[in-house]
């Protein structure tokens, strides 16, 4: 397995995917309500692709059930910390710190090991991805920056489960298509028993189509890194997804009037060195 040139344009669309619809979250005036509608939509979207390409075999069953569980503890911190940070702050890092604790398991649950420059990589795009959001407005937000550290923590567990998953499967459709169309329902309705029908139904009416085109955004990221998981090293796809912070910095300078500061620049810089020598390892 390696990493080439179409698996890095390809992972750096579902990048930009990704933060996409992140931003649509960290806009919102309800982002349990945003997540939790983005995903159930999500479901939908999956039920005429289950239908056409079928559900995995049983030996993937195991991975999507334990994912699952993962990721409803993955909702409930990204939205705990985008309530009290700004998404340039706490995207970079729970995204940043996320790719290094899978390359440092990796070896032991998948079976990889990185070349010396392919780590140099990860560790580039992990430092710049660190210099985006690490700030002195980070002391500001204590709550924030937990929970987004916490997140990255899932994030690891839940990239290796799905990385090992996805390639048990033999098909990333059947293997994508059953994870999304369970995996927005039981944070739905944990946020819908909080929030009550009286306030969720009308919100729901009011955002479905933002919603829609981030569960669109959500389906296509995640599709796109477990189909280049099957054909890379699963450390090298996770590191390179999380380039997604340059959007995300872009996204919040522009659509969220978040400054674009020089350490910020800086950051970027220092992704792209990482993206090149991931390339080259």
């Amino acid at each position: 397995m390696s990493l080439t040139w179409p698996i890095v344009c390809a992972v750096l669309v579902g990048a930009m995917l990704h933060a996409s619809w992140n931003a649509l979250v960290k806009s919102s005036e309800d982002k349990a309500m945003d997540t939790a509608l983005i995903h159930v939509l999500g479901s939908v979207v999956a039920i005429p692709l289950v239908m056409v390409v079928g559900f995995p075999p049983p030996a993937a069953w195991p991975y999507i059930a334990v994912s699952l569980t993962v990721h409803i503890g993955y909702y409930i911190a990204l939205t705990e910390a985008y309530r009290d940070g700004d998404l340039g702050l706490t995207y970079p890092l729970m995204r940043g710190v996320a790719p290094l604790l899978v390359a440092l398991s990796a070896a032991f649950t998948l079976g990889e090991v990185l070349t010396p420059l392919a780590w140099a990589g990860v560790l580039g795009i992990t430092c710049g991805v660190l210099v985006l959001g690490l700030s002195r407005h980070a002391t500001d937000s204590p709550r924030a920056v937990a929970f987004a550290l916490c997140n990255a923590v899932v994030i690891a567990i839940y990239t290796v489960v799905d990385g090992l998953g996805v390639r048990i499967s033999g098909n990333t459709a059947q293997y994508v298509a059953t994870l999304f169309l369970l995996d927005g329902w039981p944070f739905g309705l944990i946020v819908l028993a909080r929030r009550g029908r009286a306030v969720a139904w009308p919100y729901a009416r009011r955002r479905w189509p933002v919603a829609l085109a981030g569960a669109l955004a959500s389906f296509g990221s995640y599709g796109i890194a477990l189909w280049a998981m099957t054909r890379a090293p699963v450390a090298s796809v996770a590191a390179l997804r999380e380039t997604s912070v340059l959007f995300a910095a872009l996204l919040g300078a522009w659509f969220l009037k978040e400054a674009f500061t020089p350490r910020r620049m800086v950051g970027v810089f220092t992704i792209v060195a990482g993206v090149m020598a991931l390339r080259l390892g």
